[in-house]
């Protein structure tokens, strides 16, 4: 699939595969200069980049698990998603839930995209459902004991 990306800043980087197999592409922050972003703090981490997803596409916008884990650095809405009609920058809106302040670098790593197809829902009003095993039990009704 080929999408089309421009470039708002000279120093952006296109998003990469770091791996053949690889799902989602890492997203690199174009910046000037350090950001650094302390416990519990937000920023819009910028990309210099903006693109045009084709219709019927999104753009998901995920944590790169080694900065979650090790740094505490994660999305602030969990996964962003990039509508097929934005046409603005992408910014990464990060939060650094780690307990040290986070010095993110120009040109750092700092979430990884995914091109995905979606499915336009319409609803269909009724007044009964089907049945399942499961039915409306849920909050840890499966239970948490190893299965086997």
């Amino acid at each position: 699939m080929e999408v089309k990306v421009k470039k708002l800043k000279a120093n952006a980087l296109l998003p990469t595969y770091e791996t053949a197999q690889a799902a989602a592409m890492d997203l690199y922050a174009c910046l000037d200069e350090p950001m650094i972003l302390h416990p519990l703090e937000r920023a819009m981490v910028p990309t210099g980049l903006a693109f045009e997803i084709p219709e019927g596409f999104e753009m998901q916008v995920r944590a790169r698990s080694g900065l979650s884990i090790k740094h505490g650095i994660t999305m602030v809405n969990g996964i962003g998603t990039i509508d097929a009609d934005y046409r603005g920058e992408l910014n990464a809106l990060v939060i650094n839930l780690g307990q040290e302040a986070f010095t993110i670098e120009p040109e750092m790593r700092i979430a990884q995209i995914l091109v995905t197809k979606y499915d336009t829902v319409t609803w269909q009003l009724t007044e009964e459902l089907s049945e399942t095993a499961r039915g409306a039990n849920g909050f840890g009704s499966t239970g948490f004991d190893k299965k086997g």
